[in-house]
């Protein structure tokens, strides 16, 4: 890689990995922390077929922290206690 490749970005589009999903009580959480200014947002989805049909909710916080890993575990934590709490009015 070029020196002006590094100092401003290659041309590359490069794709998120793909997030391997959390399962708790029938519930797919993806943990997707977003990077901004050097810290993680807290983010995240959870998913779950009802009647045939993949349901969805994306949630962001305000919450950022120092690494990756802490986002992504503070969001399961959130999207678990989220879950005992709402249970599938999450979609509602």
């Amino acid at each position: 890689m070029g020196l002006f490749s590094r100092l401003f970005g290659s041309k590359t589009n490069k794709q998120p990995l793909p997030v391997e999903p959390v399962e708790y009580k029938g519930y797919q959480i993806y943990q997707e922390a977003m990077a901004e200014s050097g810290q993680y947002r807290i983010a995240g989805r959870i998913e779950k077929e009802i009647d045939g049909e993949l349901k969805s909710h994306r949630f962001i916080r305000s919450d950022v922290l120092s690494s990756k890993s802490d986002a992504d575990e503070f969001m399961l934590k959130k999207a678990q206690m989220f879950i005992d709490q709402m249970g599938s009015d999450i979609f509602k």
